[in-house]
């Protein structure tokens, strides 16, 4: 077990105005999904979370309804300020993109024909598409302390993968599906550690 001296310093922001501008940073930085960048910035450089705490965070976002990053703000922010926080973390997390996007909207129908503007959005695409692969490479690591393992660990992210890629299943069935089975075997995983001690 590692000493005090040894272990990481956890960090937390300054004030909800240090919520806000790290959340709005975030959110213009996040072309096709903010969470790749998120990790790097709450766990890798502010140190206001821990790997594992960014995905149990992240699982709990993700069962809520709405955007994941949102939701993850408005935690984040609740956490560490109480409403304040939340309401600072989430205006940080939407004044900025809200402002570009009501400025493309109404610029789009003047360029949506070009050419240019098409093959921009396809291209688009494809990062996004990296931004979530190169995310859940970094995450997997966190998953080595999941209470499940990491062979049921990686049996779910199998399943999931058939469910929605091979199967096309409703997003909204796979979610509260798996996660209501992955709760179950996470709660008798622990049940049955307890038990040996």
């Amino acid at each position: 077990m590692p000493s005090a001296e040894s272990a990481p310093t956890r960090a937390v922001p300054a004030s909800p105005l240090d919520l806000f501008l790290t959340f709005t940073v975030l959110a213009l930085q996040g072309f096709g999904g903010v969470l790749a960048v998120a990790q790097r910035e709450l766990v890798d450089r502010k140190r206001w979370l821990s790997r594992e705490e960014f995905l149990d965070t992240y699982s709990v976002s993700q069962l809520l309804p709405g955007p994941n990053i949102v939701n993850m703000a408005l935690m984040l922010g609740d956490r560490f300020f109480g409403w304040r926080g939340a309401l600072a973390a989430i205006a940080g997390m939407l004044a900025a993109p809200l402002a570009i996007v009501l400025l493309l909207a109404a610029s789009y129908g003047q360029f949506a024909d070009q050419p240019m503007v098409d093959g921009a959005l396809r291209g688009m695409g494809a990062v996004a598409a990296g931004l979530m692969v190169a995310m859940a490479l970094k995450l997997v690591g966190g998953l080595r302390r999941n209470p499940m393992g990491p062979v049921v660990c990686a049996l779910f992210v199998l399943a999931t993968i058939v469910a929605i890629a091979v199967l096309r299943l409703p997003l909204a069935w796979v979610v509260p599906g798996f996660g209501a089975i992955g709760w179950s075997v996470a709660r008798w995983r622990l049940w049955q550690a307890a038990q040996r001690t």
